[in-house]
């Protein structure tokens, strides 16, 4: 397209890179103006779980709209939300135990239900009149582009220009592999200190560029929490509703956090919805008869009826058809294709984590803004492939519903892209 008005995100239009116009998609498929079928490997910014125009979340929206369009949800419910907040209890209990988190705040997407978990934490230590304020984090990470989602992640070139915007965190390094110590004795010596809540993305770093760690260390970094009652926030925005193999990353370690955040997925990618779970004791410190304990946060669209009618409809989809099959069927295909490329030249660390392959590009000058990445982007297009790199490293995480055919097209394009960096 040209002469748009539009400001795309993440987008410097002043390189004037091609920007195709989607008309429409189905399953794993997007199709251009000009006819060109793209296949979606990465699940339109890792929201897309069963696949686009997804019939039963499709119908759920169209009856949905005819119904009940819209709602003021403070002091208002309908039963689309309640269906969801009584599903998502229920899927949660399973994996984490049951009662873990039986409390549901709606909110509109990653960012924001981040912003409602921060706000949770510190309303919880205020209202029991504790001065615990400082919150915690992981090097590398990312949680979104709110203020307070940015004051939690990664200090860098997604944020630089806001900086007097941020609050003060306390980082913990990311436990390379050989080097978990160093971050057990920090998140300690953070935690000895009083603070408010350690926040992490479990098992995967993704917007860091998809850095790994294993489950047992996402639960000794909980114990430590624990032990010091550091309130822990589980951002599973990404990670949750079957990327990393398992419903939750968190049902891998065995860990049931404080707070929860999920949103992506939620709706099986067709509309914007999100949610914060708090446990029973995170609720109690806000219930009062003391109005000045309200949790005050909302937007106008909290739990609209429609992206929470698609929500029922994925929920029915996980419990009604063989996902978790699905998924199972998909990581194994993955660590194929991972071992793959683990054998090409020129590319390292190939890895998957359930269904997530990643892998990086042996460049001088890596990282977010590597010159290898506009290269990669514009090769990726040409093959009818959307694929976004992180700077010099690749990543697929496509619809559950991806052929075996186009997962392989996906995995030899990246094979393939070696030949820029030879370059």
């Amino acid at each position: 397209m040209t002469g748009s008005p539009i400001w795309h995100p993440f987008t410097q239009h002043g390189l004037n890179e091609p920007i195709p116009l989607v008309t429409h998609a189905e399953g794993a498929s997007l199709y251009t103006a000009d006819g060109t079928r793209v296949v979606d490997a990465i699940s339109s910014w890792w929201v897309t779980t069963h696949g686009h125009a997804h019939p039963r979340i499709a119908a759920a929206i169209a009856e949905q709209a005819g119904k009940l369009d819209q709602l003021i949800f403070a002091g208002w419910t309908h039963q689309p939300a309640q269906t969801v907040a009584e599903g998502l209890v229920e899927m949660v209990g399973k994996a984490l135990g049951e009662g873990a988190l039986p409390y549901v705040f709606f909110s509109d997407s990653g960012s924001t239900c981040v912003e409602v978990a921060l706000k949770m934490a510190l309303g919880h230590w205020s209202h029991r009149g504790e001065g615990r304020h400082r919150i915690l984090v992981m090097q590398h990470s990312y949680h979104g582009d709110t203020i307070g989602a940015m004051s939690v992640g990664e200090r860098g070139v997604y944020n630089a220009a806001y900086a007097p915007l941020l609050f003060d965190v306390g980082v913990i390094p990311y436990p390379h592999p050989g080097a978990e110590q160093a971050t057990y004795d920090a998140l300690e010596r953070e935690c000895r200190a009083h603070a408010a809540a350690f926040i992490v993305e479990p098992l995967i770093l993704g917007a860091g560029g998809m850095l790994f760690y294993p489950p047992h260390v996402l639960a000794e970094m909980a114990r430590i929490c624990a032990a010091h009652g550091v309130l822990l926030i589980a951002d599973e925005v990404m990670t949750g509703w079957g990327r990393t193999g398992t419903f939750l990353a968190c049902e891998q370690a065995g860990v049931a956090p404080d707070i929860l955040c999920l949103a992506k997925g939620l709706t099986g990618g067709s509309m914007p919805l999100a949610v914060t779970l708090a446990s029973e004791a995170i609720y109690q410190s806000h219930y009062s008869t003391d109005r000045a304990k309200t949790f005050y946060h909302s937007s106008s669209y909290t739990a609209n009826p429609i992206a929470c009618a698609a929500a029922c409809a994925n929920l029915a989809i996980w419990r009604e058809e063989p996902v978790r099959e699905r998924i199972a069927l998909l990581a194994e295909r993955q660590a194929a294709g991972a071992a793959m490329l683990a054998q090409v030249k020129g590319i390292a660390n190939a890895r998957t984590c359930g269904t997530i392959l990643a892998l990086d590009y042996v460049v001088e000058g890596a990282g977010y803004l590597s010159s290898l990445q506009p290269r990669l982007l514009a090769f990726f297009r040409e093959a009818g492939l959307l694929i976004r790199p992180l700077g010099n490293t690749a990543y697929l995480m496509p619809p559950y519903c991806i052929s075996e055919e186009d997962l392989g097209r996906c995995h030899q394009a990246l094979a393939e892209a070696v030949k820029l960096v030879k370059g």
